[in-house]
C-alpha cells in the first residue's frame, strides 16, 4: 500500500445527479453543498490517495473514458495504479421522466438490441470498479490477472445529423485509432461489445461504423476484408438495460467474464435481425445462441 501511495493512486468516477435532485426537493440548503467532484475526491481522502481524483461526465460514455483517462495517466507514468468504474442509480423520477416526453424509452421495458423490434432504451441500475495497474506490477504482486488493456482511444461525434444521432465516421476513427494503438490484427478479434441501445437508427449506425473501420484496417494491411463471418457482435444492455454513467464498465466486466469461461452469451430478444444492419459481406454476426470462444 505504501508503494502505491507513494507512485500516486489515482480514481476516476462517474456519478449522476439524482441524490442532489432528491435534496434539492427535500432539503436545498444540503442539496447547494453537494458537488459532482465529491464522490471520487471522498474516496481519495478515505483513503488517502494523491493522485488524479476526477469525477468524468460524457454521458454514457462516462466510465470507458474514465478507463482511457486511467489507462492514459498510468502511462505517463503520473499514477502507478488506478480505481476506475462507473455508478448509476436511479433515485429520482426528474430523468426517465425527461426520456420518457422525449419517447426514447422502450415502451414495453425491453432493450432488443440489434433486433428488427427495437425500439428503445431500457434504464438500468448497477456499479462497476476494477484496479488497473501496470501488467508488470500485477504480476509480481501476484495480483489475479483478469484482463489485458492492450490500447484505448477517446473522440467526439462532432457535427452529425441531429445532436442525438451517432456519426458513424466518428465511431470509424475511433475504433481505427483504438485497434492501432493496441497494434491488434482485427483478423484476431472475435467479439466486440457493443454499446447496442436497442434503438432502430442507433444499431444500424454503429454497425457501420464497425464495417468501415474493419475496411480502413484491412486496406491499409493490404489485404482484403475476409468473406467469412469471424466476429460476433454483442450488448450486455439485453441483459441488464443501459447503465448510463456505468454502462462501459458494464461491458468491459462482461467481456472479462466471457474470457473467464471461454464462452460467448447469446443476445436475449434477439429474433429478427434490424434490416438495416447491414451485416453481409462483413466479417460481423450476431450472437443468438451462447457458444464456446476459442483463443485464436
Amino acid at each position: 500500500r505504501d508503494v502505491e501511495r507513494s507512485r500516486g493512486l489515482g480514481d476516476v468516477y462517474k456519478r449522476q445527479a439524482d441524490y442532489k435532485d432528491i435534496c434539492r426537493d427535500g432539503a436545498p440548503e444540503i442539496a447547494a453543498q453537494i458537488k459532482p467532484f465529491m464522490i471520487a475526491n471522498r474516496v481519495s481522502y478515505v483513503l488517502d490517495l494523491h493522485g488524479p481524483s476526477e469525477v468524468i461526465d460524457t454521458a454514457c460514455s462516462s466510465s470507458l473514458v474514465a478507463v482511457h483517462r486511467a489507462v492514459d495517466s498510468i502511462r505517463r507514468g503520473t499514477c502507478g495504479a488506478a480505481l476506475v468504474g462507473g455508478v448509476n442509480v436511479i433515485a429520482h423520477p426528474e430523468i426517465t421522466l425527461s426520456l420518457s416526453k422525449a419517447g426514447v424509452l422502450s415502451e414495453d421495458g425491453r432493450c432488443m438490441a440489434f433486433d428488427a423490434r427495437g425500439n428503445g432504451m431500457v434504464r438500468g441500475e448497477g456499479v462497476g470498479m476494477m484496479l488497473l495497474k501496470p501488467l508488470e506490477s500485477a504480476v509480481v504482486d501476484g495480483d489475479r490477472i483478469l484482463g489485458v488493456i492492450r490500447g484505448s482511444a477517446e473522440n467526439h461525434d462532432g457535427r452529425s445529423s441531429s445532436a442525438s444521432a451517432p456519426n458513424p465516421a466518428a465511431q470509424r476513427d475511433l475504433i481505427v485509432r483504438a485497434m492501432r494503438d493496441a497494434e491488434i490484427d482485427p483478423a484476431t478479434v472475435g467479439y466486440v461489445e457493443a454499446h447496442g441501445t436497442g434503438t432502430e437508427l442507433g444499431d444500424p449506425v454503429e454497425v457501420r461504423g464497425l464495417r468501415t473501420a474493419y475496411e480502413t484496417l484491412y486496406r491499409d494491411a493490404g489485404i482484403p476484408v475476409p468473406a467469412a463471418r469471424t466476429c460476433v457482435l454483442g450488448s450486455v444492455k439485453a441483459n441488464v438495460g443501459h447503465l448510463e454513467a456505468a454502462a462501459g464498465v458494464a461491458g468491459l466486466m462482461k467481456v472479462l467474464q466471457m474470457f473467464a469461461h471461454a464462452r460467448i452469451p447469446g443476445n436475449p430478444h434477439l429474433r429478427d435481425a434490424n434490416p438495416y444492419l447491414e451485416l453481409d459481406g462483413s466479417p460481423f454476426e450476431l450472437a443468438r445462441t451462447p457458444r464456446d470462444w476459442a483463443s485464436p
